[in-house]
């Protein structure tokens, strides 16, 4: 196998210092002792940290912005495996339109969005609402889970599927023991793509949110409107945290080459 030079090796390295940097002095400001945001630092602290218990907003917004992830996410899903499976596998008039329609939400600006969906959950008597922010949500993060689902259902040999029903499989047999297993890696890479874009949107959310269903991103931005402590850092560090750890333990428990590339134990 062919090594990378010197000048790969030096790119890779800045490139790796460039996109972690932010992330590292986002966790460094959270651990300072000052009333201020500051780098450097006097000493370590866990005031801000701390803080956080006296503002349960944070911690409110933290479980609407779980459960709004994973509940539109997982609808996504609902949609984009048979949207997915359907554009795979048959030809008909009207199919690069109806897959340019999926993904037109990726070509649209999330303020005019934001502003759009207002206008249209205002009218229909849902402004504010939970189920507002779920179908919002599920419609911008469909995008995300049908590309990834659908590259891995382009990919996947039909004639797996063509010997089970040879061997007497029916119809929602096929697909739960034969065709769900091999799209598997896609699925789940496109769920964790729409967790992500939807726990991480505001440019949308925050023309929906209202008090009570404000997710975190809305929260932390109308916290930084008024104040400037490392409050907001706190919380970002405890999210990053949070990240690495769910990392870490999909990794140790399940293999993070399984979800994300469909690989099995590669030491058989």
């Amino acid at each position: 196998m062919r090594q990378n030079g010197p000048l790969a090796l030096i790119f890779h390295t800045i490139f790796v210092i460039v996109m972690a940097a932010p992330i590292l002095v986002v966790c460094l400001v959270a651990f300072t002792p000052e009333g201020f945001l500051s780098l450097p630092t006097n000493g370590f602290s866990l005031r801000w940290f701390r803080t956080i218990l006296n503002y349960p907003e944070f911690i409110h917004a933290f479980w609407v912005s779980l459960g709004l992830g994973a509940l539109s996410s997982f609808v996504s899903l609902l949609f984009a495996v048979p949207a997915a499976l359907a554009i795979a596998r048959y030809r008909f008039r009207g199919r690069d339109a109806l897959a340019a329609l999926f993904l037109s939400p990726l070509m649209i600006p999330h303020v005019v969005l934001g502003i759009a969906f207002l206008r249209f959950f205002t009218s229909a008597g849902l402004g504010g609402s939970f189920a507002a922010l779920i179908i919002a949500h599920v419609i911008i993060v469909f995008p995300f889970a049908l590309r990834l689902t659908l590259a891995a259902a382009t990919g996947m040999d039909r004639t797996v599927e063509m010997a089970a029903v040879s061997l007497g499989a029916g119809g929602w047999t096929l697909f739960r023991r034969v065709t769900l297993p091999l799209i598997l890696p896609g699925v789940i890479s496109g769920w964790a793509l729409a967790f992500i874009q939807s726990f991480d949107d505001l440019t949308m959310t925050v023309f929906l949110a209202a008090p009570g269903t404000e997710t975190l991103p809305v929260r932390m931005f109308l916290y930084i409107q008024d104040n400037i402590d490392p409050l907001v850092t706190s919380v970002s560090a405890c999210v990053i945290a949070i990240t690495m750890t769910a990392l870490i333990l999909l990794d140790r428990f399940y293999g993070l080459d399984r979800v994300l590339a469909g690989k099995g134990d590669t030491g058989r």
